[in-house]
């Protein structure tokens, strides 16, 4: 997605939410300056993901229903939201492609990254403090944005770490994408972010679903839905 089509959606978040475009701004530049010997070139992931059928796994509610499903698909490659990753290696399952505000577990997400994940991590202005004190500890970053990109530092489009996945598989050319785990109801899941505030967190989901469904309208990929209340625009897809 072009900068100039996101950032309108962008700014109705920012409206709703109270978020700062300076602090936001300031977090991109940090970690633009933190990963300038160690920045991941995009047409790696481009290589990885392209003509690919994609899983992007959530950490919704109904997580664990889809483990075996998942263990028995091992050879799709998997795009994961940051909480999913402890649930998935704690039962065998390595990362392709880990998406992350730094806000799940970090031995976890340091164990996905030594254990081949690449890491694709967003700069925003709550998690400057994350920033300084984790990305120091990663070997290579795929840096990302919500406001204007700079330097090694991409805007994709997308919210929460699992839209933003789901973007960021249909930028580099993903063939099929396949939402597991990403129920966008009024369950959270367990291994979602425990701090946070349950009401504002699904008021996030609301507009990642949208930004979804947005999304489905020009996707180039093929999309697809595991939950049991499809997305508008994503195909009913029974895990077998």
């Amino acid at each position: 997605m072009k900068f100039v089509t996101w950032f309108p959606y962008y700014q109705d978040i920012r409206s709703k939410f109270g978020y700062s475009t300076e602090k936001d701004q300031n977090s991109a530049y940090l970690l633009s300056e933190k990963i300038k010997r160690k920045s991941l070139d995009p047409n790696v992931l481009k290589k990885k993901i392209q003509g690919k059928s994609v899983f992007v796994i959530g950490s919704g509610p109904d997580l664990k229903d889809y483990l075996q499903f998942i263990k028995k698909n091992r050879t799709i490659l998997k795009i994961v939201a940051d909480g999913t990753v402890k649930f998935l290696m704690e039962n065998g399952i390595t990362p392709d492609v880990v998406v992350t505000d730094l806000d799940g577990d970090p031995k976890f997400l340091h164990k996905a990254e030594k254990s081949g994940a690449i890491m694709v991590v967003h700069a925003h202005g709550d998690n400057i403090e994350e920033i300084e004190k984790l990305v120091p500890k990663f070997k290579k970053v795929l840096g990302t944005t919500q406001v204007m990109p700079v330097t090694n530092v991409y805007n994709f489009g997308g919210f929460t770490d699992g839209d933003r996945a789901v973007f960021l598989a249909e930028e580099f050319g993903a063939k099929e994408i396949i939402l597991v785990g990403m129920t966008f109801g009024n369950t959270v899941g367990n291994y979602s972010k425990s701090t946070q505030d349950i009401d504002i967190k699904k008021e996030k989901l609301k507009i990642a679903k949208k930004l979804l469904q947005t999304l489905a309208k020009n996707s180039r990929s093929v999309l697809y839905d595991t939950s049991k209340k499809p997305i508008t625009g994503f195909k009913e897809f029974e895990p077998t």
